[in-house]
């Protein structure tokens, strides 16, 4: 099951409940913490200290990386409310801000975009976003407090350029691609709490690379423009706008199956949909009540930044 297949608020719910179910597996399993690990190599290597801080970080990362999905409060995005979180997520510059430990809905959670938000990455290279993870960290070593955030990409886009990669690249291995959850860790982002946001700083010069086209009428983030992670971003850009008037949370009812199935797996099973609010309803001549919305919104482009032969913007 998945969101392709649904396009009502219960069917998002029954869907959620079966996607969380799976990635709980996935999280439990094996091939899930040596995948994390193989993530963190970067991470890892550039860490001072012995084998225990390195474990202790890997074990902080994999809890926060992987208990939302069972733990956590789960959400979903509608897709008529994707372009507004993707235009402020693009706007957004929290640059020397100071973020308070109550902006988040819950401390834990994990956001479902049906309609995936694509990012570029600063090389250039383009994957969806289809799910984000958060969950509150505390490091008792250096007393800071904030958010750990996990970009993940649905493993079956069909219009995903990392899917095709990834598809291309376990070919000759369907025993590996087996082992893969619905959803495919990609990024992590961090939002301190109580201490002023430093801008992204590891965006590379600006040289010739091979930059991958986003799908057709999709909105797409290019991070080489953001001042923050793009599934931070997003992220970020959804807690502020749920809790607007613009939104509505519905918390739509389980059916049975679906229900008895999230209680087996000891899910959190209260599914909010987020929505843009409904407006005056029209009456159509069938006489069922419809809504349309009535609301403007300005959509900023964005584009990479060119120079002429003498290097002038």
């Amino acid at each position: 099951m998945s969101f392709r297949s649904e396009s009502t608020i219960a069917g998002y719910a029954r869907a959620t409940v079966d996607l969380r179910a799976r990635m709980t597996d996935y999280t439990r399993s094996r091939f899930a913490h040596q995948y994390l690990k193989a993530f963190l190599e970067p991470t890892e290597d550039a860490t001072s200290g012995g084998s225990d801080l390195q474990a202790s970080v890997i074990d902080a990362f994999n809890r926060a990386a992987h208990q939302p999905w069972q733990d956590g409060e789960p959400y979903v995005l509608a897709p008529a409310m994707t372009a507004i979180i993707a235009a402020a997520a693009q706007a957004l510059d929290l640059s020397g801000d100071i973020v308070g430990n109550d902006v988040a809905p819950s401390d834990a959670g994990v956001l479902f975009l049906p309609e995936p938000i694509y990012e570029r990455g600063i090389h250039g290279q383009v994957t969806s976003i289809g799910a984000i993870a958060w969950a509150k960290f505390h490091n008792t070593a250096s007393g800071r407090t904030g958010w750990w955030i996990t970009g993940w990409a649905d493993r079956d886009d069909p219009l995903d350029p990392a899917a095709a990669r990834r598809r291309r690249q376990l070919a000759e291995a369907p025993e590996l691609a087996a082992q893969f959850g619905p959803y495919v860790l990609h990024s992590f982002a961090e939002i301190p709490i109580g201490t002023p946001i430093t801008a992204a700083t590891d965006v590379p010069p600006d040289v010739d690379r091979d930059w991958e086209t986003a799908p057709d009428g999709r909105f797409c983030l290019d991070e080489s423009s953001l001042r923050m992670r793009a599934v931070a971003a997003v992220l970020y850009a959804f807690w502020r706008i749920q809790e607007q008037p613009l939104a509505t949370v519905a918390q739509p009812p389980l059916d049975r199956p679906a229900r008895r199935r999230a209680l087996r797996a000891s899910l959190r099973h209260d599914t909010r949909v987020v929505m843009l609010r409904r407006t005056k309803p029209v009456t159509e001549p069938t006489g069922e009540a419809k809504w349309r919305y009535r609301v403007r919104f300005v959509v900023r482009g964005h584009w990479r930044r060119l120079t002429n032969a003498d290097g002038q913007p």
